[in-house]
Protein backbone atom coordinates (compact mmCIF):
# COMPACT_ATOMS: atom_id res chain seq x y z
CA UNK A 1 0.00 0.00 0.00
CA UNK A 2 1.23 3.48 -0.88
CA UNK A 3 -0.43 6.25 1.12
CA UNK A 4 -0.18 9.81 -0.18
CA UNK A 5 -1.39 12.63 2.05
CA UNK A 6 -3.02 15.79 0.75
CA UNK A 7 -1.81 18.20 3.41
CA UNK A 8 -4.58 20.78 3.64
CA UNK A 9 -4.54 22.69 6.90
CA UNK A 10 -8.21 22.30 7.76
CA UNK A 11 -9.17 18.98 6.10
CA UNK A 12 -6.22 16.75 5.19
CA UNK A 13 -6.99 13.36 3.70
CA UNK A 14 -5.18 10.29 2.42
CA UNK A 15 -5.01 8.61 -0.95
CA UNK A 16 -4.47 4.84 -0.82
CA UNK A 17 -2.94 3.17 -3.86
CA UNK A 18 -2.74 -0.62 -3.94
CA UNK A 19 -3.29 -3.28 -6.58
CA UNK A 20 -6.19 -5.48 -5.51
CA UNK A 21 -7.59 -2.89 -3.11
CA UNK A 22 -11.13 -3.38 -4.43
CA UNK A 23 -11.14 -7.00 -3.21
CA UNK A 24 -11.15 -5.94 0.45
CA UNK A 25 -12.50 -2.42 0.18
CA UNK A 26 -15.36 -3.38 2.50
CA UNK A 27 -12.97 -3.56 5.45
CA UNK A 28 -11.57 -0.13 4.54
CA UNK A 29 -15.05 1.40 4.27
CA UNK A 30 -16.47 -0.09 7.48
CA UNK A 31 -15.73 3.07 9.52
CA UNK A 32 -17.58 5.11 6.86
CA UNK A 33 -20.79 3.05 6.91
CA UNK A 34 -23.51 4.54 9.13
CA UNK A 35 -25.62 1.80 10.72
CA UNK A 36 -24.02 -0.76 8.44
CA UNK A 37 -25.06 0.93 5.17
CA UNK A 38 -23.47 3.20 2.62
CA UNK A 39 -24.83 5.11 -0.37
CA UNK A 40 -23.08 4.53 -3.69
CA UNK A 41 -23.17 6.57 -6.90
CA UNK A 42 -21.93 4.96 -10.11
CA UNK A 43 -22.69 4.92 -13.85
CA UNK A 44 -24.10 2.38 -16.29
CA UNK A 45 -20.72 1.08 -17.44
CA UNK A 46 -19.21 0.70 -13.97
CA UNK A 47 -22.44 -0.90 -12.74
CA UNK A 48 -21.77 -3.76 -15.15
CA UNK A 49 -17.98 -4.04 -14.92
CA UNK A 50 -17.16 -3.26 -11.28
CA UNK A 51 -20.23 -2.90 -9.08
CA UNK A 52 -20.96 -6.66 -8.55
CA UNK A 53 -17.47 -7.25 -7.14
CA UNK A 54 -17.72 -4.07 -5.06
CA UNK A 55 -21.07 -5.12 -3.60
CA UNK A 56 -19.70 -8.57 -2.81
CA UNK A 57 -16.81 -7.21 -0.77
CA UNK A 58 -19.23 -4.96 1.09
CA UNK A 59 -21.44 -7.95 1.93
CA UNK A 60 -18.39 -9.81 3.20
CA UNK A 61 -17.76 -6.91 5.56
CA UNK A 62 -21.41 -6.84 6.68
CA UNK A 63 -22.23 -3.60 4.84
CA UNK A 64 -25.42 -3.03 2.88
CA UNK A 65 -25.50 -0.49 0.07
CA UNK A 66 -28.04 1.48 -1.90
CA UNK A 67 -26.89 2.43 -5.40
CA UNK A 68 -27.77 5.28 -7.74
CA UNK A 69 -26.78 4.78 -11.39
CA UNK A 70 -26.03 7.67 -13.74
CA UNK A 71 -25.91 7.56 -17.54
CA UNK A 72 -22.37 6.93 -18.77
CA UNK A 73 -20.35 9.82 -20.19
CA UNK A 74 -20.70 13.59 -19.97
CA UNK A 75 -24.50 13.27 -20.15
CA UNK A 76 -24.33 12.17 -16.53
CA UNK A 77 -23.01 15.57 -15.44
CA UNK A 78 -26.06 17.76 -16.03
CA UNK A 79 -28.63 19.76 -14.06
CA UNK A 80 -31.16 17.02 -14.74
CA UNK A 81 -28.94 14.30 -13.30
CA UNK A 82 -27.97 16.47 -10.33
CA UNK A 83 -31.66 16.90 -9.50
CA UNK A 84 -32.24 13.15 -9.81
CA UNK A 85 -29.24 12.41 -7.61
CA UNK A 86 -30.07 14.88 -4.85
CA UNK A 87 -33.71 13.75 -4.80
CA UNK A 88 -32.50 10.15 -4.43
CA UNK A 89 -30.12 11.05 -1.62
CA UNK A 90 -32.94 12.72 0.26
CA UNK A 91 -35.20 9.72 -0.32
CA UNK A 92 -32.44 7.61 1.23
CA UNK A 93 -32.51 9.88 4.30
CA UNK A 94 -28.91 10.94 3.80
CA UNK A 95 -27.40 12.63 6.83
CA UNK A 96 -24.55 15.08 7.11
CA UNK A 97 -22.53 12.41 8.88
CA UNK A 98 -22.82 10.05 5.89
CA UNK A 99 -20.00 9.37 3.44
CA UNK A 100 -21.38 9.07 -0.09
CA UNK A 101 -19.26 6.77 -2.27
CA UNK A 102 -18.34 7.89 -5.80
CA UNK A 103 -17.54 4.67 -7.67
CA UNK A 104 -16.63 5.55 -11.23
CA UNK A 105 -14.73 7.89 -13.50
CA UNK A 106 -14.43 11.64 -13.54
CA UNK A 107 -18.08 12.32 -14.30
CA UNK A 108 -19.25 10.24 -11.34
CA UNK A 109 -16.72 11.83 -9.01
CA UNK A 110 -17.50 15.38 -10.13
CA UNK A 111 -21.28 15.21 -9.78
CA UNK A 112 -21.18 13.11 -6.59
CA UNK A 113 -18.79 15.57 -4.97
CA UNK A 114 -20.97 18.51 -5.98
CA UNK A 115 -24.11 16.80 -4.72
CA UNK A 116 -22.35 16.01 -1.43
CA UNK A 117 -21.36 19.67 -1.15
CA UNK A 118 -24.89 21.04 -1.53
CA UNK A 119 -27.05 18.33 0.06
CA UNK A 120 -28.06 19.40 3.58
CA UNK A 121 -25.32 22.04 3.28
CA UNK A 122 -22.57 19.48 3.14
CA UNK A 123 -21.99 15.74 3.41
CA UNK A 124 -18.72 13.84 3.21
CA UNK A 125 -17.80 11.63 0.28
CA UNK A 126 -15.22 9.03 -0.68
CA UNK A 127 -13.69 8.72 -4.14
CA UNK A 128 -13.10 5.25 -5.63
CA UNK A 129 -11.96 6.13 -9.17
CA UNK A 130 -12.27 3.40 -11.78
CA UNK A 131 -10.64 5.11 -14.78
CA UNK A 132 -7.03 6.20 -15.21
CA UNK A 133 -8.07 9.82 -15.74
CA UNK A 134 -10.01 9.84 -12.48
CA UNK A 135 -7.25 8.02 -10.59
CA UNK A 136 -4.51 10.48 -11.54
CA UNK A 137 -6.52 13.69 -11.79
CA UNK A 138 -10.18 14.30 -11.03
CA UNK A 139 -10.47 12.21 -7.83
CA UNK A 140 -7.79 14.29 -6.12
CA UNK A 141 -8.06 17.96 -5.21
CA UNK A 142 -11.72 18.61 -4.48
CA UNK A 143 -12.90 20.20 -7.72
CA UNK A 144 -16.55 19.21 -8.23
CA UNK A 145 -18.92 20.40 -10.94
CA UNK A 146 -21.58 19.80 -13.53
CA UNK A 147 -21.79 21.07 -17.09
CA UNK A 148 -24.19 23.73 -18.31
CA UNK A 149 -25.36 24.96 -21.69
CA UNK A 150 -22.63 27.61 -21.57
CA UNK A 151 -19.78 25.16 -21.11
CA UNK A 152 -17.97 22.51 -19.11
CA UNK A 153 -17.66 22.57 -15.31
CA UNK A 154 -19.09 26.08 -14.98
CA UNK A 155 -21.33 25.18 -12.03
CA UNK A 156 -19.47 23.66 -9.12
CA UNK A 157 -17.58 24.01 -5.86
CA UNK A 158 -14.43 22.98 -4.07
CA UNK A 159 -15.34 20.03 -1.84
CA UNK A 160 -12.52 17.75 -0.75
CA UNK A 161 -13.13 14.00 -0.37
CA UNK A 162 -12.60 12.34 2.99
CA UNK A 163 -10.61 9.52 1.37
CA UNK A 164 -9.47 8.35 -2.07
CA UNK A 165 -9.01 4.63 -2.80
CA UNK A 166 -7.12 3.72 -5.99
CA UNK A 167 -6.79 0.18 -7.31
CA UNK A 168 -4.56 0.08 -10.42
CA UNK A 169 -6.00 -3.34 -11.31
CA UNK A 170 -9.24 -1.59 -12.30
CA UNK A 171 -7.44 -0.32 -15.38
CA UNK A 172 -7.76 -3.82 -16.85
CA UNK A 173 -11.51 -3.14 -17.26
CA UNK A 174 -10.90 -0.13 -19.53
CA UNK A 175 -11.02 -0.02 -23.32
CA UNK A 176 -7.72 1.14 -24.85
CA UNK A 177 -9.23 4.46 -25.88
CA UNK A 178 -10.21 5.32 -22.30
CA UNK A 179 -6.80 4.24 -21.02
CA UNK A 180 -5.15 6.53 -23.56
CA UNK A 181 -7.39 9.42 -22.53
CA UNK A 182 -6.19 9.01 -18.95
CA UNK A 183 -2.58 8.74 -20.09
CA UNK A 184 -2.83 12.31 -21.39
CA UNK A 185 -3.31 13.51 -17.81
CA UNK A 186 -0.33 11.40 -16.69
CA UNK A 187 1.89 13.03 -19.32
CA UNK A 188 0.62 16.43 -18.17
CA UNK A 189 2.48 16.17 -14.87
CA UNK A 190 5.75 15.72 -16.73
CA UNK A 191 5.01 18.70 -18.94
CA UNK A 192 4.19 20.94 -15.99
CA UNK A 193 7.42 20.74 -13.99
CA UNK A 194 8.98 17.27 -14.20
CA UNK A 195 10.87 16.58 -17.41
CA UNK A 196 12.25 13.34 -15.95
CA UNK A 197 8.69 12.04 -15.54
CA UNK A 198 7.88 12.99 -19.14
CA UNK A 199 10.87 10.90 -20.18
CA UNK A 200 9.64 8.06 -17.94
CA UNK A 201 6.31 8.16 -19.78
CA UNK A 202 8.07 8.10 -23.16
CA UNK A 203 10.44 5.29 -22.19
CA UNK A 204 7.72 3.10 -20.65
CA UNK A 205 4.75 3.80 -22.92
CA UNK A 206 4.72 0.32 -24.45
CA UNK A 207 4.98 -1.35 -21.02
CA UNK A 208 2.21 0.86 -19.65
CA UNK A 209 -0.22 0.01 -22.43
CA UNK A 210 0.94 -3.60 -22.37
CA UNK A 211 -0.38 -3.90 -18.82
CA UNK A 212 2.88 -3.91 -16.80
CA UNK A 213 1.54 -3.58 -13.23
CA UNK A 214 4.69 -1.99 -11.81
CA UNK A 215 4.91 0.67 -14.53
CA UNK A 216 1.21 1.46 -14.18
CA UNK A 217 1.51 1.76 -10.40
CA UNK A 218 4.56 4.02 -10.70
CA UNK A 219 2.78 6.26 -13.20
CA UNK A 220 -0.28 6.58 -10.94
CA UNK A 221 1.71 7.20 -7.77
CA UNK A 222 4.00 9.82 -9.32
CA UNK A 223 1.01 11.60 -10.88
CA UNK A 224 -0.95 11.65 -7.62
CA UNK A 225 2.08 12.83 -5.68
CA UNK A 226 2.47 15.73 -8.11
CA UNK A 227 -1.17 16.71 -7.88
CA UNK A 228 -1.27 16.39 -4.08
CA UNK A 229 1.77 18.68 -3.82
CA UNK A 230 0.24 21.32 -6.08
CA UNK A 231 -3.20 21.18 -4.41
CA UNK A 232 -1.67 21.50 -0.95
CA UNK A 233 0.20 24.61 -2.10
CA UNK A 234 -2.86 26.30 -3.65
CA UNK A 235 -6.16 24.55 -2.92
CA UNK A 236 -8.50 27.04 -4.59
CA UNK A 237 -6.21 28.60 -7.24
CA UNK A 238 -5.53 31.78 -5.26
CA UNK A 239 -1.80 32.01 -6.00
CA UNK A 240 -1.77 30.59 -9.54
CA UNK A 241 0.17 27.45 -8.64
CA UNK A 242 -2.84 25.15 -8.98
CA UNK A 243 -3.67 26.73 -12.32
CA UNK A 244 -0.70 24.81 -13.73
CA UNK A 245 -2.92 21.70 -13.58
CA UNK A 246 -5.05 23.28 -16.31
CA UNK A 247 -2.37 22.79 -18.96
CA UNK A 248 -4.19 21.90 -22.19
CA UNK A 249 -7.60 22.56 -20.69
CA UNK A 250 -8.33 26.03 -22.09
CA UNK A 251 -7.83 24.76 -25.63
CA UNK A 252 -9.27 21.38 -24.71
CA UNK A 253 -12.56 22.64 -23.27
CA UNK A 254 -13.15 24.64 -26.47
CA UNK A 255 -12.63 21.45 -28.49
CA UNK A 256 -15.05 19.59 -26.24
CA UNK A 257 -17.63 22.34 -26.69
CA UNK A 258 -17.30 22.13 -30.47
CA UNK A 259 -17.84 18.36 -30.36
CA UNK A 260 -20.87 18.69 -28.09
CA UNK A 261 -19.31 17.36 -24.86
CA UNK A 262 -19.87 13.88 -26.23
CA UNK A 263 -18.04 10.61 -26.76
CA UNK A 264 -16.87 12.01 -30.09
CA UNK A 265 -14.01 13.46 -28.05
CA UNK A 266 -13.19 12.22 -24.55
CA UNK A 267 -12.00 14.77 -22.04
CA UNK A 268 -8.49 13.29 -21.93
CA UNK A 269 -8.32 13.32 -25.72
CA UNK A 270 -9.27 17.00 -25.71
CA UNK A 271 -6.59 17.70 -23.10
CA UNK A 272 -4.01 15.87 -25.23
CA UNK A 273 -4.84 17.98 -28.27
CA UNK A 274 -4.97 21.05 -26.03
CA UNK A 275 -1.48 20.40 -24.65
CA UNK A 276 -0.06 19.90 -28.14
CA UNK A 277 -1.73 23.16 -29.20
CA UNK A 278 -0.40 24.99 -26.14
CA UNK A 279 3.15 23.90 -26.94
CA UNK A 280 2.83 24.85 -30.61
CA UNK A 281 1.34 28.21 -29.64
CA UNK A 282 4.27 28.71 -27.28
CA UNK A 283 6.57 28.06 -30.24
CA UNK A 284 4.63 30.66 -32.25
CA UNK A 285 5.26 33.20 -29.48
CA UNK A 286 8.97 32.44 -29.42
CA UNK A 287 8.81 30.93 -25.95
CA UNK A 288 9.47 27.24 -26.56
CA UNK A 289 11.87 25.25 -28.75
CA UNK A 290 10.08 23.70 -31.72
CA UNK A 291 11.71 20.34 -30.96
CA UNK A 292 10.03 20.21 -27.55
CA UNK A 293 6.62 20.77 -29.13
CA UNK A 294 7.39 18.00 -31.63
CA UNK A 295 8.44 15.63 -28.84
CA UNK A 296 5.19 16.30 -26.96
CA UNK A 297 3.09 15.63 -30.05
CA UNK A 298 5.03 12.48 -30.90
CA UNK A 299 4.54 10.95 -27.44
CA UNK A 300 0.82 11.71 -27.47
CA UNK A 301 0.48 10.30 -30.98
CA UNK A 302 2.27 7.11 -29.90
CA UNK A 303 -0.42 6.76 -27.25
CA UNK A 304 -3.11 7.04 -29.92
CA UNK A 305 -4.17 10.54 -28.85
CA UNK A 306 -5.15 13.49 -31.07
CA UNK A 307 -2.70 16.39 -31.36
CA UNK A 308 -4.39 18.53 -34.03
CA UNK A 309 -7.82 20.01 -34.61
CA UNK A 310 -8.56 17.60 -37.45
CA UNK A 311 -7.48 14.57 -35.40
CA UNK A 312 -9.81 15.77 -32.64
CA UNK A 313 -12.68 16.00 -35.13
CA UNK A 314 -12.97 19.78 -34.74
CA UNK A 315 -14.08 21.82 -37.75
CA UNK A 316 -14.84 25.20 -36.15
CA UNK A 317 -12.77 28.22 -37.09
CA UNK A 318 -10.53 30.08 -34.67
CA UNK A 319 -13.07 32.78 -33.82
CA UNK A 320 -15.69 30.19 -32.85
CA UNK A 321 -13.25 28.28 -30.65
CA UNK A 322 -12.14 31.48 -28.94
CA UNK A 323 -15.79 32.35 -28.28
CA UNK A 324 -16.06 29.06 -26.40
CA UNK A 325 -13.00 30.07 -24.40
CA UNK A 326 -14.65 33.35 -23.35
CA UNK A 327 -16.99 31.27 -21.16
CA UNK A 328 -14.00 29.83 -19.31
CA UNK A 329 -14.43 30.19 -15.53
CA UNK A 330 -10.87 31.57 -15.29
CA UNK A 331 -11.86 34.63 -17.32
CA UNK A 332 -11.19 37.79 -15.26
CA UNK A 333 -11.63 41.45 -16.28
CA UNK A 334 -11.84 40.41 -19.92
CA UNK A 335 -8.55 38.52 -19.77
CA UNK A 336 -8.14 34.77 -20.02
CA UNK A 337 -4.99 33.30 -18.47
CA UNK A 338 -3.26 30.67 -20.63
CA UNK A 339 -0.90 27.88 -19.66
CA UNK A 340 2.11 28.14 -21.95
CA UNK A 341 5.56 26.53 -21.91
CA UNK A 342 9.19 27.51 -22.17
CA UNK A 343 9.96 23.83 -22.71
CA UNK A 344 9.07 20.39 -21.41
CA UNK A 345 8.72 20.66 -17.63
CA UNK A 346 8.58 24.47 -17.82
CA UNK A 347 4.89 25.38 -17.88
CA UNK A 348 3.86 28.84 -16.70
CA UNK A 349 0.73 30.97 -16.46
CA UNK A 350 0.53 33.86 -18.91
CA UNK A 351 -1.99 36.67 -18.44
CA UNK A 352 -1.19 38.70 -21.53
CA UNK A 353 -2.33 36.40 -24.34
CA UNK A 354 -4.29 38.19 -27.06
CA UNK A 355 -7.37 36.15 -27.94
CA UNK A 356 -7.46 37.47 -31.52
CA UNK A 357 -3.97 36.03 -31.97
CA UNK A 358 -5.15 32.72 -30.51
CA UNK A 359 -7.94 32.70 -33.10
CA UNK A 360 -5.45 33.37 -35.90
CA UNK A 361 -3.21 30.56 -34.59
CA UNK A 362 -6.13 28.13 -34.54
CA UNK A 363 -7.06 29.10 -38.11
CA UNK A 364 -3.47 28.34 -39.12
CA UNK A 365 -3.81 24.91 -37.47
CA UNK A 366 -6.94 23.96 -39.44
Amino acid sequence: MTVISVDLSNRPYDIHVRAGLLADVGAVLTPYARNGRILVVTDENVAQAVLPKFEATLRDAGIACATFTLPAGEAGKSWTQLERLTDWLLEQHVERSDHIIALGGGVVGDITGFAAHIIKRGCAFVQIPTTLLAQVDSSVGGKTAINSAAGKNLVGAFHQPALVLIDPELLSTLPTRQLAAGFAEVVKYGLIDDKAFFEFCADNLDSFFGGDPDIRAQAIIRSVQSKARIVAADETERTGTRALLNLGHTFGHALEADTGFSDRLFHGEAVAAGMALAFRYSVRLGLCPAQDAQNVAQLLQRAGLPTTLSEAGVTANGATLVDYMRHDKKMSAGTLPFLLARGIGQTFLSKDVVLDDVAAFLDSEA
